[in-house]
C-alpha cells in the first residue's frame, strides 16, 4: 500500500497483534534504508486499546519504547524538539528564503549599489527583526494547519514556497524592497509555516500529543533557524567590507539561490522532475 505525503510517497506496512496480557514495556526498532539513505525516515503509528501513539524513526532514532502504555512527556517532546531542528537543516528551500533576506543585512544601500553597514547595531537588528518576523508568522499558520483550520493544497504550498526564495533572492540583485525586509519574511514566513505542518499534519497525530508535538516541534524549527543565524551573522559581519562579498556573495550567491528555486518552482509547479 502506498501513502502519499507531502515530500512523497511512502510505502505503509500494516502489523497487528493479539496479546493475552497487555506487554509491560513494547519495544519497536526501524531500521529500513538508513544504510542507503541517512536523510530517510519512518513514520509510527501504534494503536492499542483505544489509544494512538506515534513517533518518527531516523537513523539516530531508530528505537522506540512504550512502557505501561504510557510515552514519556520528556521524550514525545524530546523527539519533536529534534525533528523540527532536522527538518529545519534539511529544508534547503526554507534555508534559502532566510539566507536570501539575511544577505544584505550587513550592507545599505547607497549610490546605487551595496554599501558595507559602518557599525554592527543596525545589522544585528534588521536580522532580529526578519528573524521574528518569519518566527511569528510560520507559528501562526503552522499551529493553525496542524489544528485543521487551514488545509491548502500540498502542490500549492511547496510551490508558493519556491517562488517566494525566487522573488526573496532576485530583490537582493534588482532591489524593489530595500528597508523592511521583516514585511517580507511575514508574509511569505505564513506559507512557510504551512509547509513546516505538513510534516505532523502527515502523522495524523492524537489529540493527547498534539499540544505537546506542536510546541516541542515548532521550538525545535526555532533552534534549528538560530543556529543558522547565529553562524551568518558574525562571518557576514566581518567579511562584509570585503569586495568578495556583495558581489560574490550577495551577487552570485543570490543569483545561484534564483537559479535553483527556480528549478523546484518548475518541478513543484508541473509536477515534473528536472533532474530527479
Amino acid at each position: 500500500m502506498i501513502d502519499n505525503h507531502s515530500d512523497g510517497a511512502y510505502e505503509v506496512m500494516r502489523f497487528s497483534a493479539d496479546c493475552p496480557a497487555a506487554p509491560e514495556v513494547l519495544t519497536i526498532k526501524y531500521t529500513l534504508l538508513f544504510d542507503l539513505d541517512p536523510q530517510h525516515r519512518g513514520l509510527l503509528r501504534l494503536e492499542e486499546q483505544g489509544r494512538t501513539h506515534t513517533a518518527i524513526f531516523s537513523p539516530e532514532h531508530d528505537t522506540w519504547r512504550l512502557e505501561g502504555h504510557s510515552v514519556a512527556l520528556g521524550r514525545q517532546f524530546f523527539e519533536y524538539f529534534r525533528t523540527g531542528v532536522w527538518h529545519i537543516w534539511t529544508g534547503f528551500d526554507h534555508i534559502l528564503f532566510l539566507c536570501s533576506l539575511l544577505l544584505p543585512a550587513v550592507l545599505e544601500r547607497g549610490r546605487g549599489r551595496w554599501q558595507a553597514v559602518t557599525t554592527f547595531h543596525p545589522a544585528f537588528f534588521e536580522v532580529l527583526r526578519i528573524v521574528t518576523a518569519f518566527t511569528i508568522a510560520h507559528s501562526i499558520t503552522l499551529s493553525l494547519a496542524v489544528l485543521g483550520f487551514i488545509t491548502l493544497p500540498s502542490r500549492l504550498i511547496e510551490s508558493t514556497i519556491a517562488a517566494s526564495v525566487v522573488i526573496a533572492a532576485l530583490n537582493n540583485l534588482y532591489p524593489l524592497i530595500e528597508k523592511r525586509l521583516w514585511i517580507v519574511a511575514f508574509l511569505f514566513g505564513l506559507v512557510h509555516g504551512l509547509g513546516f505542518a505538513n510534516v505532523l499534519t502527515d502523522l495524523a497525530l492524537p489529540k493527547p500529543a498534539l499540544a505537546v508535538s506542536l510546541v516541542s516541534f515548532n521550538l525545535g524549527v526555532e533552534a534549528g533557524q538560530l543556529a543558522i543565524v547565529a553562524a551568518f551573522l558574525p562571518l557576514a559581519y566581518l567579511t562584509r567590507r570585503s569586495w568578495l562579498y556583495p558581489r560574490l556573495v550577495v551577487g552570485a550567491g543570490s543569483l545561484g539561490i534564483a537559479a535553483v528555486a527556480s528549478v523546484w518552482l518548475i518541478e513543484r509547479s508541473l509536477n515534473v522532475g528536472i533532474f530527479s
